[in-house]
């Protein structure tokens, strides 16, 4: 049977990273439902990979909306952001940054 949220890692992450490019009020509505099948891959476990992935899905799931929406959404952008250097650094690019644009 298909996934209706989305199966797997990078592809959940895209999901949830479309939630938040949206306005706060509006981002975390329907996004822990990309973290049911977020799987993590064997090669990325014990890393910051695994530790950035576990504040992910906690920043998301214990987010109350309308409270906060702002700072929260900021703080999830924040893990996505790291998320993102370290996955690159784990698969070997040592000099990964998001760069600064605004």
């Amino acid at each position: 049977m298909p996934s209706k949220f989305g199966h797997g890692f990078v592809v959940n992450l895209i999901l949830l990273s479309k939630h938040f490019g949206l306005p706060p009020a509006q981002a975390f509505f329907g996004a822990a439902d990309h973290l049911d099948e977020f799987v993590v891959p064997r090669q990325f476990a014990g890393t910051e990979v695994e530790e950035l992935v576990e504040q992910l899905r906690k920043k998301v799931i214990w987010h109350q909306p309308g409270t906060m929406d702002k700072e929260d959404a900021a703080d999830v952008v924040r893990v996505l952001h790291r998320l993102a250097v370290a996955v690159d650094r784990e698969l070997g690019i040592k000099d990964a940054d998001i760069g600064q644009y605004d």
